[in-house]
């Protein structure tokens, strides 16, 4: 699951930052996907260490009764833009010195390589996959991370446009397991009637993943 809407009124890359919470918007996508999956099998709950993530993994856990287990390896990708506006006008692209980030888009220079995201976000994978054999577990995670390692399942190539992440925010990529293998991998959005219209996202500057 990806976490909620975050309260960003700066619009800045807030990455792997501390103090970054649910907006109240957010907090309604956290319940209702939780309500959406009180029926559901779930026998383990674990969340990246970052604020919005726990946030968003709680409703979810007191639904089954569980505790939220924090997870590092399921954290924000490192990105060297963290704190800053990102874009070209009076963002950090416009500054030269920030360039050199930007030489090599397949590792990606600007920050964590992908198959780093893909080792560690698999290792939880496979951690929740073992706590939770024969029944359903959510893990709460980042929108860059999860789409990298949906898809290196998937066979696809890890640089990607941003723009076309199938991300969205309180979304579910769910990955089935037959033994220790991945049959398939889905995608829902439970609580797409909440999102905000692009216009919306926009003008409310929400950065970040």
């Amino acid at each position: 699951m990806r976490h909620g809407e975050v309260f960003n009124p700066e619009g800045v890359l807030y990455g792997r930052l501390p103090g970054y919470h649910l907006s109240d918007l957010g907090v309604k996508m956290a319940e209702q996907v939780a309500d959406r999956l009180a029926d559901r099998d779930i026998v383990y709950v674990a969340a990246s260490p970052l604020e919005r993530a726990q946030e968003t993994a709680a409703p979810v856990a007191a639904r089954h009764r569980l505790d939220v287990v924090a997870d590092p390896r399921l954290t924000e990708a490192k990105n060297s833009f963290e704190g800053k506006t990102f874009g070209v006008g009076a963002g950090a692209l416009r500054n030269p010195r920030y360039w050199k980030y930007l030489r090599n888009p397949f590792r990606p220079s600007w920050g964590e390589p992908y198959i780093d995201q893909v080792v560690r976000m698999s290792s939880a994978l496979d951690a929740a996959r073992d706590k939770a054999r024969g029944h359903e577990a959510v893990l709460v995670s980042h929108q860059v991370v999860v789409w990298v390692v949906r898809s290196y399942v998937e066979g696809r190539r890890l640089l990607h446009d941003p723009r076309k992440r199938q991300c969205s925010l309180a979304s579910l990529t769910t990955f089935t397991y037959e033994g220790d293998r991945v049959v398939s991998v889905g995608y829902s959005e439970p609580a797409r009637d909440l999102l905000p219209s692009k216009a919306e996202a926009s003008s409310r500057s929400q950065f970040g993943a």
